[in-house]
């Protein structure tokens, strides 16, 4: 199936850069190490962008949408209308992510990957849609292969587009009725962690409804006859158009240098499949925090990733990247505005 996609150039950071950037760091008035992971930030993003006075350039949270087929069976708390009317709740302005990438300084890009709606030409909306909803995968392959290029394709157009106009960090987000299903789907799949522990309550399922989507989700595995590692293959076999798109724009992203803010447990579930594609995609991602979703620390533990903070959140829509994002800024501003043990005229540690 990869085979259906067109190569990423994605290299490992060059880190020749890294003892010029470590002696700036060092040389600021200050201890060695005491602005702690603000350093480790500045470094990466330094990196990153291959120069020792780093700029996050016009930042975007993109979210995409798309529904899943399993939500007809029980797998959300919640019906599938809500997220075409979450959608539209992102275009007036009024989600949660609305709020807090505005407080950020964020520009909020909203993509239609396959919503079971038909929102017309509604402003701002990217349409994207690959059809209207995954097929259901207790029956079979949520996506086709062709299908889940396709996503994967759109969705580096975006983050291309946004490179064109100078987008140097972007941050994930999503909405889906039934995208935990799909991403614990996935994390089960690819990492091999048992299914029960990466399956949570999703946008807040009872006891009883939890052990219903337990006994879907491991149904789901079990009726899959030609059960495969391959990443292409689980992200259709269960994952949803929203996160196959975001999987393609974060390949995208990386391969134009721009700085990856990774949100929560779906988000992640996408970073999977793309890592497992181009492993050194990671050097380009900061995790912003740690959800409260079953599975996203195990998630994280998989990657040997250290989250930026911890919340206890389960929202979604790239709301814990969007709160992460000031530290980043701070990480750049310390490197590029505070004083060196020269410049201040200060004595450094015997």
């Amino acid at each position: 199936m990869q085979s259906q996609l067109p190569p990423f150039r994605i290299a490992a950071v060059d880190r020749a850069l890294e003892p010029a950037l470590r002696a700036r760091i060092d040389g600021k008035t200050k201890p060695l190490g005491a602005l702690g992971r603000l350093e480790a930030l500045a470094l990466q993003i330094g990196l990153i962008q291959g120069t020792a006075a780093p700029r996050l350039v016009n930042p975007h949270v993109l979210v995409c949408a798309g529904d899943h087929g399993a939500a007809r069976a029980g797998v959300s708390a919640y019906p599938q209308d809500v997220t075409w009317q979450m959608v539209e709740n992102f275009l007036a302005g009024g989600a949660a992510i609305n709020v807090l990438s505005r407080q950020a300084g964020m520009r909020l890009v909203v993509a239609d990957a396959g919503v079971n709606h038909d929102f017309g030409h509604l402003p701002g909306l990217v349409a994207a849609k690959v059809a209207p909803g995954t097929a259901s995968y207790l029956e079979g392959a949520a996506m086709s292969a062709s299908q889940c290029a396709l996503a994967i394709t759109r969705g580096a157009a975006l983050a291309r587009e946004l490179a064109a106009q100078g987008c140097k960090l972007l941050a994930f987000g999503e909405m889906g009725i039934g995208n935990t299903a799909a991403a614990s789907l996935i994390t089960h799949c690819l990492t091999g962690l048992a299914l029960r522990d990466c399956t949570g309550r999703g946008t807040g399922l009872d006891d009883a409804g939890l052990a219903r989507k337990q006994d879907l989700l491991a149904t789901a595995v079990a009726i899959w006859e030609q059960p495969s590692r391959d990443p292409l293959a689980v992200l259709a076999r269960f994952g949803g158009f929203e996160i196959a798109m975001l999987a393609g724009a974060m390949l995208a992203a990386a391969e134009a240098r721009m700085v990856l803010l990774i949100d929560g447990f779906i988000v992640t579930s996408a970073l999977l499949t793309a890592a497992a594609l181009y492993p050194d995609i990671r050097d380009y991602c900061v995790f912003a925090h740690c959800s409260s979703e079953a599975g996203h620390r195990r998630q994280l533990e998989y990657l040997n990733a250290k989250p930026l903070l911890d919340l206890e959140l389960r929202l979604g829509e790239g709301t814990g990247a969007a709160l992460a994002y000031p530290l980043l800024t701070a990480a750049c501003a310390f490197l590029e505005e505070m004083a060196s043990f020269e410049s201040a005229g200060v004595a450094q540690r015997a």
